[in-house]
């Protein structure tokens, strides 16, 4: 007779324990995620608002006439030192347009990326081109179209780029991309950094890569190694980020059934975070992430903009927010804007206070190098699958760079299989590409389902 009792008792408790997941999951706001990171100081995030308006200059027709107008001259690009504009006719569509522009203001050298284009069919076959587990890379798991797409861009480029970087020896070489140009970019930093023969033996430190609007492309593992030249910059409630269902789901559930692609999401937001750190082939945003938080719970309108950063292990956007700002904080405008402000914000700030700018790099490179051996540390501590740190200093030491990049292989995946070791640029094209009678890479045919 007790047991009658206890069933509807355990059915009750189980309801208020649902309601209270769903009234929980309905009151997340963004500013949750990094509530526990540093601020970002204007030196380390004077380049976002910039390459944000270097990105929406790939979508013009014409440089002379974007569809930004800067606001003041400094925030201008200057049409004489593009060297480069690829279209979708030139590229056939094997990678988003971009550009390849010198910035001899900033001692810079950019390749920028645009976003997802949804009337063109190619940028659908370089997103859906990925399953999970579908590529290793460096001892994780990367997007596949991505990594195509990156190689393409290299494989063509290359002669360019190494002159320029030969040609300009103080200049940076950044990688800057928006959405699926935000994958693309920090792919091809990866190869970069992975293949630095290519580009003239470029140093590392001189290798920098910016994905605005991040989308999920590479393994935990991957993205904490590469936190020292990848950043991620996210406003708000974003969804990309956070976006953790393979994207071939959700365009399927889009057009076919829409309550499904919502049960996904509230089903993804239910998974124990000690189960998808342990998922190797698990995709998230890459290197060091910088948040922009604009807006407070329960309160109307935007306030001045706080970007706060961390190089995070476990909570790493994990949680679409239920907003009805998830989509149009996508967009590369606001982005833009609400970056520019916040750099303000900071500039006056530092000014305010009078601190010398050596003294703000000093503290920067200080925090930044403590934080990644602190990543590498809790990846280690959380059983994070495939996080491998040879030295003291993890896989950022440069001097020890090659000896750990075989290291991780072998540790990762086993030292006897020939798959696993570190890969020439021709192999790995190979690999991901096949060759005409004339030596030119021809990708290889993908079947959208």
């Amino acid at each position: 007779m007790s047991i009658l009792y206890c069933v509807p008792l355990v059915e009750c408790v189980r309801c208020l324990a649902c309601a209270r997941r769903a009234w929980e999951r309905c009151i997340y706001t963004a500013g949750h995620d990094s509530e526990t990171w540093d601020l970002a100081i204007a030196e380390e995030f004077e380049p976002v608002p910039r390459l944000c308006r270097y990105i929406s200059f790939v979508y013009a027709d014409d440089l002379r006439q974007p569809i930004l107008e800067p606001p003041h001259a400094r925030y201008g690009i200057n049409p004489d030192w593009l060297i480069l504009k690829m279209t979708y006719e030139e590229t056939t569509g094997r990678v988003p347009p971009y550009i390849m522009y010198i910035d001899h203001d900033h001692a810079d050298i950019v390749l920028a990326f645009r976003g997802l284009n949804l009337a063109k069919e190619s940028d659908y076959a370089v997103l859906l081109d990925n399953r999970l587990g579908k590529r290793k890379f460096d001892g994780g798991y990367v997007h596949n179209g991505m990594l195509k797409a990156a190689g393409w861009v290299l494989d063509a480029g290359c002669e360019v780029l190494r002159e320029l970087v030969e040609k300009y020896p103080n200049y940076s070489l950044t990688f800057a991309g928006h959405s699926l140009g935000s994958g693309v970019a920090a792919m091809l930093c990866m190869l970069v950094v992975q293949h630095r023969e290519r580009l003239g033996n470029i140093e590392r430190k001189r290798v920098r890569c910016y994905a605005i609007a991040a989308a999920r492309c590479m393994s935990l593992n991957l993205a904490v190694r590469y936190a020292d030249v990848i950043n991620s910059v996210v406003l708000q409630d974003d969804f990309l980020p956070r976006t953790v269902i393979p994207l071939k789901d959700i365009f399927n559930s889009l057009f076919r059934l829409r309550c499904l692609l919502c049960s996904r999401f509230m089903w993804g937001t239910c998974i124990a975070e000690e189960n998808m750190l342990k998922d190797p082939r698990r995709l998230y945003p890459p290197g060091r992430l910088y948040h922009i938080v604009e807006r407070k719970p329960f309160r109307m309108g935007r306030f001045p903009p706080v970007v706060r950063t961390a190089v995070p292990v476990d909570g790493r956007f994990e949680h679409i927010i239920l907003s009805c700002n998830a989509i149009s904080d996508h967009a590369i405008i606001w982005i833009e804007k609400e970056a520019q402000r916040a750099m303000d914000l900071m500039r006056e700030k530092d000014t305010s206070m009078e601190v010398p700018a050596k003294q703000i790099m000093e503290r920067q490179e200080t925090r930044h190098s403590l934080e990644y051996k602190a990543a590498l540390q809790r990846a280690i501590k959380l059983d994070v699958p495939h996080a491998f740190t040879p030295s003291q200093y993890g896989t950022f030491d440069e001097e020890g760079e090659e000896s750990t990049r075989r290291l991780q292989a072998e540790s990762s995946f086993g030292s006897t299989n020939r798959s696993t070791m570190v890969e020439t640029w021709d192999e790995l094209i190979e690999r991901l590409f096949d060759k005409d009678e004339h030596g030119h890479i021809v990708p290889r045919e993908t079947m959208i389902v």
